[in-house]
């Protein structure tokens, strides 16, 4: 069962406890002549994701719009039933509150994780993203004007929390950048705005929300983050612009590939290159293709592995930075090669994998990008038998993850750990012992 956050953001928003929430339907319904008796734990349980039967969620609408003074439908407080299409994509209004009720819940923590989404679940945001109907209007009347300094602003935050993130990892983050979303962009979503700054709005939000994906992946918490780049997808098409929805389809390969779900990262990609057309950036369409490359490898086809490679370095050198849309400044030299040498790495293919990965650690990186790169070289060295290489590339990734907090970098050392563990050197038996030191901090 998925937790219900719409209705407790709207019991939020209402006053309204638990407990008196039960009250009020037993109350309201008395008076309809059914015999009701649920209490608080009732109302728990329907926030974990259970249903009531009978007319009991007609009831709960009853009373929220009562309360709240505006019609609440069964759809706004989760309750629709378990047979919804999965294409009948919601209005931008209603997507509008969905998404407040997830960053409610992400900043508040009054949902510890959701599962990730599958099959068409998962596949249907993309779907929608890349095929009609477009939204023809985005204009909005609410309570606050919104005008091009507050878009400005967001852009401002975008940048500030990829920076945070890339310097102290996604757990810390996480939780300033859900804050920001609930308090400082809701409103203006719910503001007031014409067509064209909507579109401008849409797409700021979308980058802050794309952040916060990232930070939640970061964190391990993939249910929130598919949801978030799910959000980001959705802002992408309000705002027209499909090169920013093949970036987050990027970031949703990237999580695919994580999760093992090879296939799926395929045809991410095949979707976010295809959707954004001629019209993809360089940096984009170089990424893409690295990123199927590693499907591919994972999936042990070397010759489709190969054929992106390929396609990959064919379209680096088209990379004009002052050219490239804000969020393609993660593509950077030496990233294309880190992932070819850990694609080579999955097919087995050590020596040129090694000639990459030394490639990749030569040229400059933000923070967390070296600690990745400086993992990946010290498995390849470790591969060739250069445990002495290794050990000295492990403690400079070690020295460069201090002070960061991110469950992917964790996995990272604890890959190089269990690597260098297999080996009797006294060198790589001290770099053991200081990852095991590093990795008793607690965080998160």
């Amino acid at each position: 069962m998925e937790p219900n956050t719409l209705l407790d953001a709207l019991l939020d928003e209402a006053g309204i406890s638990h407990l008196g929430l039960a009250a009020r339907v037993n109350r309201l319904g008395s008076l309809r002549g059914l015999e009701l008796r649920y209490d608080n734990t009732s109302v728990i349980r329907w926030l974990k994701g259970q249903r009531p039967r009978g007319q009991v969620p007609d009831v709960i609408c009853e009373i929220l719009s009562s309360v709240l003074q505006r019609t609440i439908s069964l759809d706004d407080i989760g309750m629709t039933g378990q047979h919804v299409s999965s294409k009948s994509q919601p209005s931008l209004n209603a997507f509008v509150d969905r998404a407040a009720a997830l960053w409610r819940a992400d900043e508040q923590r009054r949902v510890e994780s959701f599962a990730v989404k599958k099959g068409t679940d998962a596949i249907a945001p993309v779907w929608e993203w890349e095929n009609p109907p477009e939204d023809l209007d985005v204009g909005r009347k609410g309570s606050l004007s919104v005008d091009s300094c507050d878009v400005a602003l967001l852009r401002t935050a975008r940048t500030h929390y990829e920076q945070m993130y890339r310097k102290v990892g996604g757990v810390a983050t996480r939780s300033r950048i859900a804050q920001f979303l609930f308090s400082q962009v809701m409103p203006l979503l719910r503001g007031t705005y014409s067509d064209r700054m909507g579109r401008e709005l849409h797409r700021a939000v979308g980058g802050l929300v794309a952040v916060a994906g990232i930070c939640s992946y970061d964190s391990d918490a993939q249910g929130y983050a598919q949801r978030y780049f799910h959000q980001a997808l959705r802002l992408a098409k309000a705002s027209g612009d499909r090169q920013f929805g093949a970036y987050v389809m990027v970031l949703m390969v990237n999580q695919a590939v994580y999760l093992r779900d090879y296939r799926l990262a395929v045809a991410f990609a095949e979707a976010g290159l295809r959707a954004a057309g001629a019209r993809i950036s360089p940096a984009l369409a170089t990424d893409l293709y690295a990123m199927q490359a590693k499907a591919f490898a994972r999936m042990g086809d070397q010759s489709a592995a190969h054929r992106c490679m390929r396609r990959s370095e064919m379209t680096v050198g088209r990379i004009r930075p002052s050219e490239e849309p804000a969020e393609t400044g993660y593509v950077q030299p030496g990233l294309i090669e880190a992932h070819f040498a850990e694609a080579l790495m999955s097919l087995g293919d050590t020596v040129p994998a090694q000639e990459y990965a030394l490639e990749a650690v030569r040229t400059q990186a933000h923070f967390r990008g070296r600690v990745h790169r400086l993992a990946t070289f010290a498995r390849t060295q470790s591969a060739a038998g250069e445990v002495e290489g290794a050990a000295r590339t492990a403690l400079e990734m070690v020295d460069a993850a201090r002070g960061m907090e991110s469950r992917r970098l964790r996995e990272r050392l604890v890959s190089v750990r269990n690597t260098l563990s297999q080996h009797e050197a006294r060198a790589a038996r001290g770099v053991v012992e200081l990852i095991d030191e590093t990795l008793l901090v607690p965080f998160g």
